[in-house]
């Protein structure tokens, strides 16, 4: 049993660094909580390479979830010990240090939960993907498959239905508001922003001018 997880596993990341990831196991979680709503399921989502996206997307969830994307290999060990120090004094609200490699490995191959199991299969998959797939192909994968609305899944869709564009055509305050979104993109809506989502927007965009992309690979 031990040895067919680690082959079908790692078949699973190799056929998926060429590979469009259709669909997430969030996608199919969030489809039967719509059902058990008693609401039609919805689940908008279109794979689009990375040259499809505006250059500028990647530089703004770098700008808003993981700064040192380019540079570390899958797990952020400063962020993660700033966390715990912020976590030590916050009482129960608690802070993340998931990076853009770490999220990606959840959204692809795992469940939403905080338990041990699933974060140490996050750890695993996590290490995986950085080894097989790069950086390049972990934001290709990340930007299309990460929940960006209710029913909404990836930069295009979002792109088509919050801003009547295509993920290519968004422009760089556009991005910003998408990355503004993403701690919790079912509580905030780049279709119609508060006063809060417009100072995160205002904010990722001053962080954006220290972030490079196409420059830094």
């Amino acid at each position: 049993m031990v040895v067919a997880f680690f082959a079908s596993t790692l078949l699973a990341v190799v056929a998926l660094k060429v590979m469009p990831v259709w669909f997430t196991p969030l996608m199919f979680i969030r489809a039967a909580q719509h059902i058990s709503d008693g609401e039609m399921p919805r689940m908008h989502h279109r794979w689009v390479t990375l040259e499809e996206i505006s250059p500028e997307m990647p530089v703004a969830v770098m700008a808003s979830e993981d700064q040192r994307f380019l540079i570390h290999h899958g797990f952020d060990f400063d962020a993660i010990q700033k966390a715990v120090k912020r976590n030590m004094k916050a009482g129960k609200k608690k802070y993340g240090a998931s990076t853009i490699s770490q999220q990606t490995a959840k959204n692809v191959f795992l469940w939403p939960g905080r338990s041990w199991l699933r974060k140490g299969l996050e750890m695993y998959f996590t290490t995986l993907i950085e080894l097989i797939w790069g950086k390049e192909r972990i934001m290709e994968v990340y930007l299309n498959s990460i929940e960006m609305g209710d029913g909404i899944y990836g930069v295009d869709a979002v792109a088509q239905y919050h801003f009547g564009k295509t993920a290519e055509t968004l422009s760089r305050r556009d991005c910003a508001l998408i990355a503004a979104t993403l701690p919790n993109p079912r509580r905030f809506s780049s279709k119609e922003p508060s006063k809060y989502m417009r100072k995160r927007q205002r904010q990722i965009l001053k962080e954006m001018k220290f972030v490079k992309w196409k420059d830094t690979k």
